[in-house]
């Protein structure tokens, strides 16, 4: 799991930097599609590391970003 986070936070990182450096915002849903699934992944570590609270919030906010993300694809 750590390594598909790391990838997925790469993925981010990237695809942030160029809508920075270009100023486009075509490929926000993408950005925020592989950000919620950073956020469900480490939601779904929480509960194995004891902290219940924790699970809930990292799936909530993912699921309102996939849900966001859903709506930019839409749009375009």
């Amino acid at each position: 799991m750590k390594i598909v986070k790391i990838i997925l936070a790469i993925i981010v990182v990237a695809l942030y930097a160029y809508q920075l450096i270009t100023g486009s915002v075509e490929l926000m849903p993408y950005s925020m599609l592989f950000l919620a699934a950073i956020l469900l992944i480490t939601g779904l570590e929480e509960p194995q590391k004891d902290r219940k609270g924790g699970f809930l919030r990292y799936v909530v906010v993912s699921l309102f970003l996939f849900f966001v993300s859903m709506l930019g694809f839409l749009m375009n």
